[in-house]
């Protein structure tokens, strides 16, 4: 079944806008893209350490090239609507944000999330002005392309040691008002600060899922006023851990028990066939 980009963003953006909350799971090859959208999802969200730790990289160490060709090849996995983590825009200008969007609507996306951390550790976040010229820069661009285009943007103060929640809802007002859909604080745990960050905005928040000290279902972020769910590089992580896990086994103990826990062939056939 062929589906157009501007059936895709339509789909998208419904999503945002029905009761409850959905979950965008983060695949990070096509496999994984197809085993999630054979599994039921809605929408799929690319994510830039999972594809950074498939090439040999760290997190945060792929260029603006190799985030879209990876996110093109999971457009290109199934008909769902694909929104890309694309970091800080690749570059500080607002131009530079501006660019990767317009790009993101080339490789077929139908949204995309620009963030305010600026890679460098003497100083991990752009100044507040900054931030909020940056976003406004790839809200124009992504109101240029001919179908609706999902933007969101991270505040990114939690991920980087400044936990500071008023400045991060400041950042996510300023979002909003420079006109993004969607507004986004990775590295919310618990649910009064998600609450209050829910409250304090219009539009729909994704929230990144995580244990926390107590962990949190769909249901009970949901209720906090959550919109959508993201799971970042977590299943990539998972899968390395299973992986670490068996080769650590085989080198120490000298046994294959792990192949117990593997998928079979023809559940994975299946799915990569698209006959789940």
């Amino acid at each position: 079944m062929t589906v157009s980009q501007a059936e895709k963003a339509n789909a998208f953006r419904a999503l945002h806008e029905g009761p409850g909350a959905f979950v965008i799971p983060n695949p990070y090859d096509v496999g994984t893209a197809r085993i999630l959208a054979g599994l039921g999802f809605q929408a799929l969200a690319t994510t830039s350490a999972g594809c950074a730790f498939g090439l040999g990289r760290r997190d945060g160490a792929i260029t603006r090239d190799e985030a879209l060709a990876h996110a093109r090849a999971i457009v290109e996995a199934t008909p769902l609507p694909v929104s890309a983590d694309l970091e800080n825009g690749f570059g500080d200008a607002p131009e530079a944000a501006a660019l990767t969007v317009r790009l993101a609507g080339e490789a077929g996306l139908v949204g995309c999330s620009i963030e305010d951390a600026t890679g460098r550790p003497e100083q991990p976040i752009y100044d507040f002005s900054q931030a909020v010229e940056r976003v406004a820069a790839a809200v124009e661009a992504a109101r240029s392309l001919a179908f609706p285009f999902v933007l969101t943007a991270r505040a990114e103060n939690l991920l980087h040691g400044r936990a500071d929640l008023d400045d991060t809802i400041a950042r996510l007002q300023a979002f909003e008002a420079a006109g993004a859909d969607v507004l986004y604080a990775p590295g919310l745990r618990e649910l009064e600060p998600i609450r209050t960050v829910c409250a304090a905005v219009s539009r729909p928040v994704n929230v990144l899922a995580c244990l926390g000290p107590t962990p949190l279902t769909v249901e009970q972020l949901a209720a906090a006023g959550v919109r959508r769910i993201s799971l970042g590089s977590a299943l990539s992580r998972v899968a390395l851990g299973a992986f670490l896990d068996a080769a650590r086994e085989i080198k120490s103990d000298g046994t294959f028990s792990f192949m117990s826990r593997s998928a079979s062939f023809k559940d994975l056939d299946a799915f990569m066939l698209g006959r789940p």
